[in-house]
């Protein structure tokens, strides 16, 4: 009985390859030429619009760029540095905010690479170790469910300040990643690191907090996913409603972070991770005046929703920080100048052949030269320790024309 299943398994097996186009080495590829069909991977349009087309070489003010990432990118490369503020120099980036500094001897590192040789030109924040000498598997041994984590933690970022810290960063693992002994994520909003949220307050540092994720990556991997083709190239960038918490759910636990600590300023990262939805940011810095946004890696969104996007940079200029997530190459960078400076129209907002966060073109917003300088720089003066008198040493361009 057994061998007669198996016959008539392999005889449907079969029987439905059989039904299938032959696929050889000779077959020609799905790219939608002489009539076949076309791979959405091989997709590659070319607009026929013939519209204004401005290629802004610098920033029309000097920059303060709030969300870069020098550790993880550069991997304390002494030429990928030199190189990288010889392109700040090029585009009028006065000063960057690299958020891995991390602790302790790890905080020296960083510092050592980046301010003995470029001091006036990098800000640096530090970031929680919640893992400690715990193992990486094993979240029960992690230091963070040990007592006393919290306090530990802050007289940390009081020396993190004393070696020159700027600010902390959170990075989306807090609410996606990280687990309590029980398997359970652990909870953004748990009471157990109100002291390290308070004590970033008192200490004059200001929290930059990535959570969740983009709409999209919360919603089911079908034809109706309008990001289907980057969860395609990177499924684990999916968050499947039966295995994480909504999007809803993380965001409104880190609002009521924001909210229980009030003397403390909170930079929402990726436009608080809501750029799909202005009018519900807008709420949220309404409701809530220690909160702040960047909107690093997130002009694909913005630029696609321009009237929108333009009324939220003019109604919340003083709340707005300019951030990129880079260090980015040169066009990607000019990309971020003429997403913000011209009515451009139609144009990719990053320098990859295969548009890499939602397949669309963007449109500039055109902002005017007060809120330019606002989101350029002025804010961030505002708000960074530090900052302001490193930029009075940098800063001795005047503005472009």
């Amino acid at each position: 009985m057994r061998n007669l299943s198996l016959l008539l398994l392999f005889l449907s097996i079969t029987i439905a390859t059989s039904a299938l186009p032959a696929q050889d080495s000779t077959t020609p590829e799905l790219d939608g030429r002489d009539g076949r069909e076309l791979l959405l991977k091989n997709f590659r349009p070319q607009s026929k619009l013939k519209v204004k087309q401005t290629n802004l070489q610098r920033a029309k003010f000097p920059v303060v760029d709030v969300h870069t990432h020098f550790r993880h990118r550069f991997r304390h490369s002494p030429e990928q540095l030199d190189a990288y503020v010889a392109l700040m120099d090029r585009n009028n980036i006065a000063a960057c905010v690299s958020l891995d500094g991390q602790l302790g001897d790890d905080f020296r590192e960083h510092a050592a690479y980046l301010w003995t040789k470029y001091p006036n030109r990098f800000l640096i924040f530090a970031n929680i170790d919640w893992q400690g000498d715990g193992t990486e598997n094993d979240p029960a041994t992690w230091a963070c469910h040990r007592d006393n984590f919290a306090e530990r933690t802050v007289e940390r970022l009081v020396e993190a300040k004393q070696l020159g810290a700027s600010g902390l960063k959170v990075f989306k693992q807090l609410g996606l990643g990280y687990r309590n002994p029980d398997g359970s994520l652990i909870e953004i909003d748990d009471q157990r690191w109100d002291p390290i949220w308070k004590a970033c307050g008192d200490l004059g540092l200001p929290v930059i907090i990535h959570t969740a994720d983009p709409a999209a990556f919360f919603d089911d991997i079908n034809e109706k996913n309008e990001r289907w083709e980057e969860l395609h190239r990177h499924p684990e960038w999916s968050f499947p409603a039966d295995k994480f918490p909504s999007r809803e759910h993380l965001l409104a636990a880190r609002n009521r972070v924001i909210e229980r600590h009030p003397k403390t300023a909170f930079i929402g990262a990726h436009v608080a991770n809501n750029s799909e939805d202005l009018a519900t940011v807008s709420e949220w810095l309404a409701a809530y005046p220690n909160l702040y946004v960047g909107f690093a890696s997130r002009i694909g969104e913005l630029g696609r929703q321009p009237y929108t996007a333009r009324r939220f940079f003019l109604e919340h200029a003083d709340r707005i920080l300019f951030t990129t997530d880079g260090p980015w190459p040169e066009t990607r960078v000019r990309l971020y100048w003429r997403f913000l400076e011209t009515f451009d129209e139609y144009f990719p907002y990053a320098e990859n052949e295969f548009p890499p966060q939602g397949f669309w073109n963007i449109y500039g917003i055109g902002l005017p030269d007060d809120v330019l300088q606002k989101i350029y720089h002025e804010n961030a003066a505002r708000l960074i320790p530090g900052l302001a008198g490193k930029l009075g040493s940098v800063i001795s361009v005047e503005p472009q024309p």
